[in-house]
């Protein structure tokens, strides 16, 4: 029997070490679903059909795998809305650099341009979603454009997609497979006269500090030896947490609306800022001060700000070339008192209201997030919903250097946790996998509970119901404006997970949140935990400019007005424990 295309295409991914495909079955998709079928699944040796409720659910779940593993992972969607429901998710996965193949199907080749039913263009709107995106339009193209995929997914660490009509992915494969070429990953070293200048202005400058992202992946003790060398504080982004707050010394905290800590002030009062592997896009909390860059990627230098110093080369090679040229710095005040700063405000400003709030209904989300990390396993996966979960991840989530925490930090997608969390479980069965959701976010792909039930997977989902869009809602009130249509039913949630046959209990009771912590990462199965949230316990920024001020006094007056002044002084009372103070 004569092999077709379908065969010889998920071949090749069996050939670049693809073990699963997520996605939904259908029509055009039917070819390659039946070519995995031939497979006899990744038990033995060939690939298992992951079926998801959702294809956007899928896209994420492989941009988890992918962010995770550092290997392809991929996805795919039936022709017309099926593959539409992919691109959220691999906009996610572009932008965080995720390795991920999406095979979108199309209808038969007769028939594009006529306007036929489900007609899209694939290959035209995963354009922007992608750093490769091509139609298959003959048996004898094919192996080349998938390898071509592959290479380009792997090498740009990005998504690659490929538009398959149904009709010519039954057809028999013509064309003889094209060899993989397997490749490791290039370092990228830099130019000696960037580094000469880069030591020059380190040596000159009194008070020299760090701001790092995730682009300092592998190399922790290279930044941690070179910030004692000048004795430099050390602030880092959201994506750069796992990678440098655990073992540092340096450590003064996160910037950004997210963060915590002195991290704000230790950028601003430096005579030299470095960013190192960071494309932190938020320019309003980085300083006036023009600092020195270094990056892998070079179009990404200068880009959020101006730079007098502009390395192009690895976080780890550049600083192999630096350290033997700075000299070492003898005076460590402004470490010093960045560092009595940190501790000062991550005692009483982000650690004040995890103490003695053991009775006070409605739960505090800061204390619920602390006890999360002194539950969880030390190498355990966190996912994070972006908003308010996205707040309290960043600030009481501690990485251990064995942990990883993502989320959509770069695309800011809700409903994101879940299906991200699907992904890591798939791709380490044997580690505990933490979804940590908002009721806004679970609710928009609830039905992907069924599929954590339907493989039986050991994650556990942990809901902070506030019964609100509290990031809007602190967005809102930034902005001058009482918050509108922020509010949203409250649900059970619990309910629901348990007539999906998950293990699920809901929570008012702060008391009663570390035991269901432990009963649900005990379950062999999938769990939810539902903790009843505090509404107005919004994310206070580490440095408060005078119009956020402002905004929140002027908002404040018009819930006053319109609402009553039980609410607003409610609001306060909830919020008053975030204030940064000096």
């Amino acid at each position: 029997m004569a092999k077709t295309l379908a065969t010889q295409l998920v071949d090749q991914l069996r050939s670049a070490g693809v073990q699963r495909i997520y996605g939904i079955v259908g029509d055009s998709l039917n070819p390659i679903v039946d070519a995995v079928r031939r497979t006899g699944g990744a038990k033995k040796g060939g690939i298992d059909w992951i079926h998801v409720r959702n294809e956007e659910t899928a896209s994420f779940a492989a941009s988890a795998e992918a962010q995770l593993t550092g290997r392809l992972a991929v996805c795919a969607g039936s022709c017309g809305p099926g593959n539409l429901h992919l691109i959220n998710g691999l906009y996610d996965a572009n932008r965080s650099g995720a390795p991920v193949l999406a095979i979108a199907s199309h209808i038969p080749t007769v028939q594009i341009g006529s306007g036929f039913f489900q007609e899209t263009h694939p290959d035209r709107i995963f354009n922007e979603c992608s750093v490769y995106s091509e139609l298959i339009s003959s048996t004898d193209q094919a192996p080349r454009v998938m390898q071509s995929a592959i290479q380009h997914a792997l090498a740009k660490s990005g998504v690659s997609v490929i538009t398959l009509p149904g009709d010519i992915a039954g057809q028999d494969a013509s064309a003889p497979t094209p060899a993989p070429a397997h490749f490791m990953p290039a370092t990228v070293v830099p130019a000696a006269q960037s580094v000469r200048a880069l030591a020059d202005a380190v040596n000159r400058a009194r008070k020299v500090a760090l701001f790092v992202g995730i682009g300092v992946q592998g190399a922790h003790d290279a930044v941690t030896e070179f910030a004692a060398k000048v004795h430099a504080p050390i602030g880092h982004s959201l994506r750069g947490k796992d990678f440098i707050q655990y073992e540092n010394p340096s450590d003064v905290g996160m910037t950004g609306l997210l963060g915590y800590g002195a991290a704000a002030e230790g950028i601003e009062d430096a005579d030299l800022l470095i960013l190192l592997g960071t494309d932190f896009p938020y320019n309003q909390f980085l300083p006036g001060t023009t600092p020195a860059q270094v990056d892998r990627a070079a179009e990404r230098l200068g880009r959020r700000t101006d730079v007098d110093i502009a390395v192009h080369g690895d976080v780890s090679a550049t600083l192999q070339a630096l350290l033997p040229l700075v000299e070492q710095k003898q005076d460590d005040a402004f470490l010093t008192e960045m560092l009595r700063k940190h501790d000062r405000l991550m005692n009483k400003a982000v650690g004040a209201y995890t103490r003695d709030v053991e009775r006070m209904r409605p739960i505090h989300p800061e204390y619920a997030a602390s006890l999360l990390d002194q539950a969880a396993a030390e190498d355990a996966v966190f996912t994070a919903d972006t908003g308010m979960c996205n707040v309290w991840t960043a600030r009481y989530i501690n990485p251990l250097g064995t942990r990883r925490l993502i989320g959509s930090y770069l695309h800011g997608s809700m409903a994101n946790a879940l299906p991200h969390a699907v992904g890591a479980q798939f791709a380490y069965p044997g580690r505990q996998v933490i979804a940590v959701s908002g009721d806004g976010g679970l609710g928009m792909l609830l039905g992907e509970l069924l599929t954590a039930r339907m493989y039986d997977l050991p994650l556990t989902v942990v809901l902070f119901n506030n019964s609100t869009l509290g990031m809007v809602k602190l967005e809102m009130l930034v902005d001058g404006l009482p918050d509108f249509a922020v509010d949203v039913l409250d649900v059970n949630y619990a309910d629901i997970a348990a007539a999906m046959g998950f293990h699920s209990v809901r929570v008012t009771d702060p008391g009663d949140i570390m035991q269901a912590y432990r009963d649900a990462l005990d379950n062999p199965g999938p769990a939810l935990v539902e903790l009843v949230t505090d509404p107005n316990a919004l994310s206070i920024p580490p440095k408060i400019t005078p119009g956020q001020v402002l905004g929140f006094a002027t908002a404040m007056s018009r819930v006053v007005l319109n609402r009553g002044a039980g609410e607003a002084v409610s609001m306060a009372r909830s919020n008053l424990r975030n204030i940064p103070r000096s």
